[in-house]
């Protein structure tokens, strides 16, 4: 955990990444648990991402957990990454992640995604979804 150097002098942004703890199996009233990798990724050669915060909601909007106390900085192409647990049933079947970040003002934004997986006898079932930047904040 780090302090921002310059704040002023990055670019800020906010990015959505829609994750699930829960799929529905058969009907409505069953639902099938996973495991979510999220991944938090600098895609830039040479410049450092600052991540703010790593808000996880569940899937009536309510924050569950900020993963990141103070903020954290990814190194150049560096992946950080999250996992959610398939016991851990709190996010629901529309669980979702609100990333607050920083870069430099000639750097990339950071890459968010999730990779859903779960394996049950022979069965196994695995889906990705990709971050989606929000515009400012109102």
């Amino acid at each position: 955990m780090i302090e921002i150097p310059n704040p002023d002098s990055l670019a800020s942004g906010t990015t959505y990444l829609s994750v699930y703890s829960q799929i529905y199996s058969q009907t409505e009233h069953r639902t099938h648990d996973l495991t979510a990798t999220i991944s938090l990724r600098n895609v830039n050669r040479k410049d450092t991402v600052y991540i703010e915060e790593a808000v996880y909601y569940d899937t009536h909007g309510t924050p569950i957990r900020n993963y990141f106390a103070r903020p954290i900085f990814i190194a150049p192409m560096e992946t950080v990454e999250i996992v959610i647990d398939e016991i851990d049933r709190e996010g629901g079947t529309g669980a979702n992640f609100l990333f607050d970040w920083r870069t430099p003002l000639t750097g990339n934004a950071p890459l968010f995604e999730a990779v859903m997986i779960s394996t049950s006898g022979q069965q196994g079932l695995s889906f990705t979804t990709q971050g989606v930047r929000l515009g400012p904040k109102h």
